[in-house]
């Protein structure tokens, strides 16, 4: 009987033994798997910001030109800086007032002409008068000026259309010579800032007792911003100035022929009289 009651605790310790074992193996196996999938999960997490980050595009930051040309401008050096932009400022208010009368005093010489021979023939001299002074511009005034001493002869009114001629070429002129004061300030306030700033970075060079590029950066930019600046204004500046002299050269040269055919006009008349 202990022989069958040995065998049958043996059998039931087996029977025992193999479930704990499993039990207690399962819950170290479930904690290893749970342990592999969170690897898994944070390995896919860092491949997909890692895609997404190659795939953004880098966006660089645009400056615009007039930030750009604020940052040299201050770089330059207000106190010089701020003497060209005057420059620049003052000349192209100039050169737009001067644009302005030019373009307000031109004037259609072959309607006028042809008005003035038809008043001429049809009301005499006060009408062709009258037909100058509601025409604007210097040619109308010239005219006006010629026709108003018809009566003194041909030779009288040749001379004062001469005369009162170069007094409109004045009045077409004016101001063209402070257009070329800024012209040629401009570029010295920039070669006045050039030497400005080599003669800080020299001192900066004795201060240091060395030459180096850092040394005597900053007095060179200045230098060189403020001749560059100046130079631009004086280009900008000299481009309107050309532009304004010839329109004062064609309506000089159309002041002159058609004062010719005014004569022309005016003797043609005289002889019709007789």
């Amino acid at each position: 009987m202990k022989k069958v009651f040995a065998l049958l605790s043996i059998v039931a310790i087996f029977n025992f033994g193999n479930p704990i074992s499993v039990l207690a193996q399962e819950p170290a196996a479930a904690e290893q798997t749970e342990q592999v999938a969170q690897a898994d999960s944070a390995a896919a997490v860092t491949e997909t910001v890692e895609e997404v980050v190659e795939e953004e595009p880098v966006v660089e930051e645009q400056v615009g030109m007039h930030k750009v040309l604020k940052q040299k401008f201050i770089e330059g050096g207000a106190g010089f800086m701020a003497l060209i932009a005057l420059c620049l400022i003052f000349g192209l208010a100039l050169c737009t007032e001067r644009i302005i009368y030019l373009s307000l005093s031109s004037t259609n010489t072959k309607v006028l002409l042809k008005k003035i021979e038809e008043a001429l023939n049809k009301g005499g001299v006060e009408a062709a008068l009258e037909v100058c002074r509601n025409t604007r511009g210097p040619i109308a005034s010239i005219f006006y000026q010629g026709l108003s001493r018809y009566n003194e002869g041909v030779d009288v009114v040749e001379r004062s259309v001469a005369s009162y001629g170069g007094v409109q070429l004045g009045l077409l002129e004016k101001n063209l010579s402070w257009i070329t004061l800024f012209i040629s300030i401009a570029p010295s306030l920039g070669f006045l800032g050039t030497v400005i700033g080599m003669i800080q970075a020299f001192d900066k060079i004795q201060q240091a007792g060395d030459i180096s590029a850092t040394v005597v950066a900053g007095g060179i930019k200045v230098a060189l911003l403020t001749t560059l600046f100046g130079l631009v204004v004086a280009i900008i500046l000299q481009l309107f100035y050309n532009y304004i002299l010839s329109l004062i050269e064609s309506m000089v040269t159309e002041m002159e022929d058609s004062s010719i055919s005014l004569l022309d006009i005016i003797v043609k008349y005289n002889e019709s009289k007789k």
